[in-house]
C-alpha cells in the first residue's frame, strides 16, 4: 500500500499546505515535486508569506493531494485524498536547490517567476505519515520509516 501512496504523490502536481501559528490554520494551493524514493516533498514560496513565517514558528504540516479534479462531471465518483503528516526543514546543501528549482521550473513553467524570484525559499517538508482515502469509507495508514 506504501507504494500506491507515493505513486499517488507522485502522479499529482499541486497539493494544499496547511500550515499554524497560535492555533491559526492557513491553507495554501501549492505545486510541488517530490525526490525519488517520495520521502520528501519540495515546494516553493516567497520568504515574505504567511505559510513561511507560519513554518517558522511550527514546521509541522498537513498537505492534502485528492482526484477531485478528475471525478468532476462523472456519474459515479470515487475520490480518491491522501493526506500527508511531515515536517518543514531548511535545505542548506546548493547543489540540492539548484535540481530542486530545475525540476520546479520544468514540471511547473507557470511558476518560473516566483522560482526565480531573489525572495523564493525551498519548502522542504519530510513525510511522516499517509492516509489514503478510496471514497469516504475506506481508509489506509501508513507511516513513513
Amino acid at each position: 500500500m506504501i507504494e500506491e501512496m507515493k505513486s499517488f504523490v507522485k502522479n499529482k502536481k499541486t497539493c494544499v499546505l496547511a500550515t499554524a501559528t497560535e492555533n491559526n490554520p492557513h491553507c495554501s494551493l501549492m505545486a510541488y515535486v517530490t525526490d525519488d524514493d517520495c520521502s520528501e516533498i519540495y515546494m516553493i514560496t516567497s520568504r515574505r508569506s504567511k505559510k513561511f513565517h507560519n513554518l517558522s514558528e511550527n514546521p509541522s504540516v498537513s498537505l492534502l493531494i485528492d482526484t477531485r479534479e478528475e471525478d468532476c462531471g462523472s456519474q459515479n465518483p470515487k475520490t480518491r485524498s491522501l493526506t500527508i503528516a511531515g515536517v518543514y526543514k531548511q535545505l542548506a546543501d546548493e547543489n540540492k536547490k539548484s535540481k530542486i528549482r530545475s525540476e520546479m521550473v520544468s514540471k511547473h513553467p507557470a511558476i518560473r517567476d516566483l522560482i526565480k524570484s531573489p525572495s523564493a525559499e525551498i519548502l522542504c517538508i519530510k513525510i511522516v505519515s499517509f492516509l489514503l482515502l478510496n471514497g469516504p469509507t475506506e481508509a489506509h495508514f501508513e507511516i513513513l520509516k
